[in-house]
This record gives C-alpha cells, structure tokens and sequence, in this order.
C-alpha cells in the first residue's frame, strides 16, 4: 500500500471521526439539562418553567414555554463542536487500530460527564457506573482484534488502581474530591490503563495540573478563595483524554 493511500485513509478515519463526534455532541443538551439536577434528584423531570421533559436526546428547547420554543441548558453548537474536536483528536492519534472504536464511544459521554459537573459539581451514577463497565467490556472485545496497541490486563489493572487512589483521596478529604470522582477514575483508569502504566501516571499527572491551572486562575482572578470547591470530573475527563492521545501516538 502506497504512503499517499494510507494518508488518505487516515484522512478519511479522521473526517468520519469528526462528524460521529459532532452529530453525537449534538444529541447531547437535552440529556446534559436532565442530568443537571439539584443534589438529591436523579435527574430533572420539567423544564425551567415546570413544564415536562420527554425524552433524553436532542436539543433542549420547551414548545409548550409562552414565549416560543425555549431553550435551556448547554448549547447545542458548543457541545457538538467539543465532542467533534475530541473524536476529530482521537481518531489521528489511534488511526485505523480497532480500539479507536471503543475511544469514539466513551467520547461523547465523557463530554456529557464534564458538561454536568461544569454546571451543578456533580457526577450522576447513570452515568458514571455504567460508563466504567463498559469501557473495561469494550476495551476485553477490542483484545480479542487483531492489530490493536493496548493490553487489557493493564486496563483492568489501572481502572482499580486509579479508581483506589482517587478513593484514598476521598476519604482524607471528601470536601475536595466527590465520590462521583472516584467512580470516573475507573472509566479513566481503564483507558489510560490500556496503553501501559506511563501513560496512567501521565494522564493522572496531567487531570491533577489541570485543575490546579484551573484553580489558581480563579484565585487570581479572585472568583474564588482556597477553601471554594471546584469540579474535578472536566479535569479528570480532560487528563484522561491527553493521556489517551499520547498513549495512541506512541503505540
């Protein structure tokens, strides 16, 4: 196979990744508003003017609101220009190898985790059990292809080892770290973990930097003090993802 022939492809992957990324970005605001909801209540039932939300899909607008359909929540430009970007990302750094799969379909609910924690410092379990059992399911097939990159002994591995350490981080200091945390650091535990232990530590390392860029940048700013507790689920999102694209790029 010629280089032009395999840049093509790669080329293609990446288009394809870009617009499964932003047509599932774009599915995103509706579930992101529901998701949203005060402590104590699984998800929201009305929209901000007490009328019901059917469904979980697609943009979220209200047409039973007086004033035309009305729109609450995340936008829906934003959330699918994210999502493209970050499978657009994914899809260079992996190429054709079959895990690329798997990266494509955490990618759109790791957005969706980071969009909530953005709003309401919260990480629902809907979200974060389940996206922790998949992943680990998926990344099991994906060993069973043929030409993939990662190992997933060392996902298993890292999906408890990243999973204990945010709980010891927890314990000592519950008013810092969610115990939504602690159940997002399997599905990152999992992904890092799959191309090897230098990449669990950078992804942690960069998910810890993050957040203390985030954090001083509010001090400065003064939007906040020391003792303001800021949502870590973006940061831990956001280290996995660079951890992952390095680990693919090296593989």
């Amino acid at each position: 196979m010629s280089t032009d022939t395999v840049v093509d492809i790669d080329l293609v992957v990446v288009l394809v990744a870009a617009l499964w990324g932003a047509a599932t970005g774009a599915v995103l605001p509706r579930a992101a508003y529901r998701f949203s909801a005060p402590t104590g209540e699984a998800w929201r039932e009305r929209c901000p003017q007490g009328h019901p939300v059917q469904g979980w899909l697609g943009p979220a607008r209200c047409g039973q609101c007086a004033v035309g359909p009305a729109s609450y929540g995340p936008r829906t430009a934003s959330l699918a220009t994210v999502t493209a970007l970050v499978c657009a990302a994914l899809a260079a750094a992996t190429g054709t190898r079959p895990e690329l799969a798997v990266w494509l379909l955490l990618a759109p609910v790791g957005v969706l985790l980071a969009a909530v924690d953005l709003k309401v410092r919260r990480l629902p379990d809907p979200l974060t059990l389940p996206l922790a059992g998949a992943a680990l399911v998926l990344l099991g097939l994906t060993a069973l292809v043929p030409e993939h990159a990662g190992e997933w002994t060392t996902a298993l591995l890292g999906a408890l080892a990243l999973g204990a350490g945010y709980l010891v981080l927890f314990l000592i200091n519950p008013a810092g770290m969610g115990f939504g945390d602690v159940k997002l650091a399997l599905t990152a535990g999992a992904a890092l973990g799959w191309y090897g232990w230098p990449t669990l530590m950078l992804g942690t390392f960069a998910g810890f930097l993050l957040g203390a860029l985030y954090g001083g940048a509010l001090l400065v700013a003064r939007r906040a003090d020391r003792r303001t507790a800021i949502p870590f689920g973006p940061f831990l999102v956001a280290g996995a993802f660079l951890g992952v694209l390095a680990g693919a790029y090296a593989a």
